[in-house]
């Protein structure tokens, strides 16, 4: 399908596009909860899945996966091992440290999550195919900083009360 030139679009402003990407954000956390009900996951379980998939032939460690997920490596322990017994990854030794494992996903556990991604995934495309280059990449620069934005936030929630006592910054009176 050939790239169209894109079409007017109705002037939004920032508030509103967040509050659509606040929606889309929603919509895809429930779609995840169902996704992971369907293979009998977590959604915790299916997120790591989805970053060993990502990986693709450079196999993760457990500490590249705990660090993607933001989960401890202890935490990440209990995940793989959750995938590997129902038979979505298996561990493999590291060619280069004999003491690391990498995870590899496992081929029918691929085709399984594939079947139920690959009727939406056409969809999304059918629906970047009715933008222009320039607006996909504009959608793709914001997708890509947002994305960068949210992993910062994640790592180190600022407290949601920077200034908790006012009077710490204001200069004592004489």
């Amino acid at each position: 399908m050939s790239m169209q030139q894109g079409k007017p679009r109705p002037p939004a402003t920032p508030a509103q596009a967040l509050t659509a990407m606040d929606h889309l954000i929603a919509t895809g956390m429930i779609g995840q909860q169902v996704v992971a009900q369907q293979l009998n996951l977590s959604v915790t379980d299916l997120t790591c899945f989805g970053y060993i998939l990502e990986a693709g032939d450079t196999l993760l460690t457990a500490g590249d996966l705990a660090q993607r997920a933001h989960v401890t490596t202890g935490a990440v322990t209990g995940i793989v091992n959750r995938l590997e017994r129902a038979g979505y990854v298996s561990r493999r030794p590291d060619p280069t440290d004999r003491r690391r494992v990498r995870i590899a996903a496992q081929p029918p556990a691929v085709a399984r999550v594939r079947s139920l991604y690959e009727p939406f995934y056409a969809r999304l495309n059918g629906l970047l195919a009715e933008y222009s280059a320039d607006e996909v990449a504009v959608l793709n620069d914001f997708f890509s900083r947002a994305g960068t934005l949210m992993a910062t936030y994640v790592g180190g929630c600022p407290d949601p009360d920077p200034d908790p006592d006012p009077a710490a910054t204001v200069p004592p009176t004489a």
